[in-house]
């Protein structure tokens, strides 16, 4: 435990704690796969006399994965990984209970950048990381931070492709677990947890219904497919868009609409953006929105709906509710855009249940032990969870619902092995 965490850390107001510690308490107790987790670390000390830096979205699912990590015998030191994600209250309940913590709601900037640098300023052994951000610092620009860091864990699909050019331009010099790509992080988080938590987000911040309404679901890998799913679900008309062949494919065999972007573009009423790439809502499909479209985006960098160009195109902008612009175009169209482009999940949200952020996380803990037992032998390149790992969440998933599964028969076992058996 940090004994300094209150002199050291950067928090907006250390006396919201209060608030802090009812919606972690919250969590923790729908949490029940990294609670059997926690027990174990505080058996076993997995990270004992070890600092562990975390960027993640810092809210109560995030904090309580920071103490399961604490109590493994860790010194935590924590920030959050978007501006407008980061829940003040939370981050004072973390000081209190012996974190480190710089992070504030809607930094500017330049401290927002400086509150990373902060973060990796404790020199730490292991990280996990949301989009590459620390990572990308630590080689880019403070390698003199880098020299005892062992290895970490990457949270989403966007800090996996940095990740992976890192590695093969050969500039890793760590290895990384590709959490993201674990099953039970791309078929539960990315499919459950972000068409829930997508549609919380819109919900909450427009107050409109989303029947009968053209939703635009832009890319259709799991994140997408959740969003589609969800959009189905409340009555919505749903659009996709895709560059891949076979997402495409997959989209209209799942019962939905598929077009260009500059023909879905006409039509919709909600966009939600889910690439990871930039530039996939822009200047031209603005051309042709409807008066009143609304744009929101679920990839991690506020990069996918074009701003800039946006803007360009605008007479005037105000805020017309919380997390809503309206840019009043100079034809006189109206198009809002939720939440500065950043993540609507949690920029204007919750983010993800905490049910469904307890396999996750409980994927990034087990894999930051993983990575710390065999650092060495894994090498500077990126590593997928173990597949013991994945199983092992699911199983505890299942347990604490109660719900037993079969396990194959011995003869069962040799005939898949075989290839002489009929």
């Amino acid at each position: 435990m940090a004994a300094n965490a209150k002199e050291t850390s950067i928090v907006a107001d250390l006396a919201l704690a209060p608030d802090g510690r009812l919606k972690i308490d919250w969590v923790a107790a729908h949490m029940p796969v990294l609670n059997r987790i926690r027990e174990q670390f505080e058996k076993e000390q997995p990270f004992k006399g070890l600092k562990v830096a975390i960027s993640l979205h810092l809210e109560a699912k995030t904090a309580y994965l920071a103490k399961v990590v604490q109590a493994g015998g860790a010194e935590v030191t924590i920030t959050g990984s978007n501006p407008l994600s980061t829940q003040d209250d939370v981050c004072a309940a973390l000081v209190e209970d012996g974190i480190t913590v710089f992070a504030k709601y809607n930094p500017e900037p330049q401290e927002y950048k400086a509150l990373l640098v902060k973060t990796l300023e404790t020199k730490p052994d292991l990280v996990i990381d949301d989009g590459g951000d620390l990572v990308s610092i630590l080689h880019a620009e403070r390698p003199d931070l880098m020299s005892q860091v062992r290895g970490g864990a990457e949270e989403t699909t966007t800090g996996i492709l940095r990740l992976k050019a890192m590695e093969k331009d050969g500039s890793l010099k760590f290895p990384m677990v590709a959490v993201n790509d674990a099953y039970c992080k791309y078929l539960f988080d990315n499919r459950y947890g972000t068409g829930q938590s997508v549609w919380d987000g819109i919900n909450r911040t427009t107050n409109l219904v989303a029947a009968g309404k053209t939703v635009v679901v832009v890319g259709y890998g799991w994140c997408g497919k959740g969003v589609a799913m969800r959009a189905k679900g409340l009555g919505a008309n749903v659009v996709v868009t895709e560059v891949d062949a076979i997402k495409a494919v997959e989209a209209y065999m799942d019962g939905f609409t598929v077009l260009p972007m500059l023909e879905a573009a006409k039509i919709g009423d909600i966009f939600v953006t889910v690439t990871g790439n930039r530039d996939v809502i822009r200047g031209v499909h603005y051309e042709v929105m409807k008066n009143g479209a609304i744009l929101s985006n679920a990839g991690h960098f506020d990069v996918e709906v074009n701003k800039p160009e946006l803007e360009a195109l605008s007479a005037s902008k105000r805020i017309v509710r919380r997390n809503i612009e309206e840019y009043r175009l100079k034809d006189g169209r109206s198009i809002y855009l939720l939440a500065e482009g950043r993540l609507v999940n949690l920029a204007a949200g919750d983010g993800h249940p905490a049910e469904i952020m307890d396999m996750t996380f409980a994927l990034q803990a087990l894999s930051l032990k993983y990575v710390n037992d065999h650092y060495a032998a894994i090498g500077s390149k990126v590593v997928n969870v173990p597949y013991e790992l994945d199983e092992q969440v699911a199983r505890y998933k299942l347990a604490s619902l109660g719900i037993g599964i079969d396990a194959l028969t011995e003869e069962q076992r040799s005939y898949l092995d075989s290839w002489t058996e009929h």
